[in-house]
């Protein structure tokens, strides 16, 4: 009698609980398209001499007119960054052989320097201008033009409740085709997904120096979110 007293309320509390049904885990995808509101654009001066020092006297003179150009369009000091220097020399090469019938080495002609810049554009209205100004006053090489969204954590939240209601949607669905519920949540992970527009290279000519204003569209950033998620099911009580 003791054993079918303890036995009897087990077997009481087992029925009480929904049958466990294995797992199911699901990808959900949400996506918030917006516009951007910041540039990054890579500018710079390339400038030869017939020796190193030649070249780069000429290459300081245009960067600090490039650089006081950019404040003067009202670019902060924190948003103007060094990012190459290089001093290269020129080579000419000849299809003349020693006496040995060995090409002869390259020779130096003259040198040249680069330098450059990351400009941080938070006035996108002032990016055509900015472009056309940087031109006038010596940058020959534009590397890419970039867009992007300062603050973009409530873009972000808004995929990310429509990845999980998306998830959610197709494991419900799932769920009931094979006959089960959704029971407790496992896991959720995620990953981040970025379209912009991509960088685009540019290249100055002097015959455009003292054109108009670039035209540049700045279209739609999408910031989407992939979201896998991870229940218990339960089977239906008949």
């Amino acid at each position: 009698m003791r054993a079918l007293s303890v036995i009897v309320p087990l077997a009481l509390f087992a029925t009480a609980l929904p049958a466990y049904a294995g797992t199911i885990s699901i990808e959900g995808r949400g996506e918030v398209r917006a516009a951007p509101d910041m540039a990054t654009i890579n500018s710079g001066v390339t400038t030869q001499g017939a020796t190193a020092r030649e070249a780069l006297d000429a290459n300081t003179t245009a960067m600090n007119e490039l650089l006081a150009t950019l404040k003067e369009a009202g670019i902060e000091a924190r948003d103007i960054q060094t990012s190459g220097f290089s001093v290269n020399p020129n080579y000419i090469y000849s299809d003349a052989r020693d006496s040995n019938g060995y090409t002869l080495p390259p020779k130096i002609d003259g040198y040249q320097v680069s330098n450059s810049v990351t400009v941080v554009v938070r006035e996108l209205a002032d990016l055509g201008s900015i472009l056309d100004q940087s031109v006038t006053v010596g940058a020959n090489t534009v590397n890419g033009v970039s867009f992007s969204v300062a603050d973009p954590a409530d873009l972000l939240n808004e995929a990310r409740k429509a990845a999980f209601a998306d998830a959610r949607e197709k494991a419900e669905l799932y769920a009931g085709v094979a006959g089960e519920t959704l029971g407790d949540l496992e896991s959720i992970s995620e990953r981040q997904d970025f379209g912009t527009p991509q960088p685009y290279p540019m290249y100055a000519r002097a015959d455009v120096a003292q054109s108009a204003a670039v035209p540049v569209e700045a279209g739609e950033m999408t910031f989407a979110v992939t979201v896998s998620v991870a229940w218990d099911l339960d089977s239906r009580a008949d």
